[in-house]
């Protein structure tokens, strides 16, 4: 469930992201260079919140 909401760096990773990319004319590389920024950043802060609620 969270893979496929974090899905940014392609059209396919979930449901909503096929729907704006075939209505609002986008191509792939749009997401490209959103999605993974956007991928990098929820991989920072999910380190970090693993960090901070589950020590090891």
């Amino acid at each position: 469930m969270i893979a496929a909401s974090a899905a940014f760096a392609t059209p396919f990773g979930y449901q909503t992201n096929v729907l704006v990319y075939q209505m609002g004319g986008y191509n792939y590389l749009d997401f490209m260079k959103i999605g993974i920024p956007l991928n990098l950043i929820t991989w920072a802060a999910a380190i970090v919140a693993i960090q901070i609620y589950f020590p090891f």
